[in-house]
């Protein structure tokens, strides 16, 4: 999807979700959501990084966007619902939702694993989508066609040595995404998974410290999939966890 060349219109009169909004990968796919139409509700924790691609949005010539600041964390059952609530009322739809927040844990042997340390990590890549998918769903299934993208990774496909935490919530990410796709099937909502691939980020450079990382793609260059996810081009698409870097995907260990 490397190649795919969206209309500048395909996203005009959406409103679509983007979290983890501040920077990396969901400031890209709100800038490229924002300039192909759509009205941007910014998520994330840090105001100061929104603010700033607010700004770049409207630079841009985007609607105006919005800004919900939000602690993954600390978020419980109620803070999504009054969030979807004042989706509602401000907007009254929504469109699509690009789940893009994750944290990556700290990488280490399973047996070293600490129990407050995996609770961060499933609170933020796990029960945070869980809670706001099932407080979103209403909004999502009263629009004619809505798309919700989730963010998965190479290890949440086949588990590897020292990603424990990480790996796990990708695994899960992407069965409660299989779950819904074939729940919703004959809706107008569908459910799909990016794997972004290497990409220039902060948390990759977490990961790989000593990667250089002018060998990688930048968010920017991922972007194709992101917008043919969204927009309705890809209403045949629903239950899919694609790679948007397809030619850079690690082969499995042989057997």
């Amino acid at each position: 999807m490397l190649d795919y060349h969206a209309s500048p219109d395909l996203l005009n009169d959406k409103v679509i979700l983007v979290t983890g909004a501040g920077d990396g990968i969901g400031r890209q796919a709100a800038l490229h959501f924002g300039a192909h139409g759509a009205t941007i509700i910014l998520l994330g924790k840090t105001v100061k990084k929104l603010e700033a691609v607010y700004d770049e949005l409207l630079a841009q010539g985007s609607p105006e966007p919005a800004i919900i600041p939000l602690d993954l964390q600390g978020a419980n059952k109620q803070h999504y619902l009054d969030m979807a609530e004042t989706i509602k009322q401000q907007f009254g739809r929504l469109d699509g939702v690009l789940f893009n927040a994750g944290h990556l844990g700290v990488l280490g042997p399973f047996e070293m694993i600490g129990e407050d340390e995996w609770d961060k990590v499933m609170q933020i890549n796990l029960k945070s989508q869980f809670l706001m998918t099932q407080a979103l769903l209403p909004l999502l299934k009263a629009t004619p066609a809505a798309s919700v993208i989730y963010t998965s990774s190479g290890v949440g496909k086949q588990g590897r040595a020292y990603w424990g935490s990480y790996a796990i919530s990708k695994f899960a990410t992407e069965g409660m995404m299989e779950v819904l796709a074939d729940e919703f099937d004959d809706s107008g909502v569908r459910f799909n998974c990016i794997n972004p691939g290497a990409t220039r980020t902060d948390m990759r450079a977490r990961a790989y410290p000593g990667e250089d990382p002018a060998t990688l793609r930048t968010p920017r260059e991922i972007m194709p999939l992101y917008l043919y996810l969204m927009g309705n081009d890809s209403q045949h698409i629903n239950g899919q966890s694609l790679a948007a870097q397809p030619d850079k995907i690690r082969p499995r260990a042989s057997q």
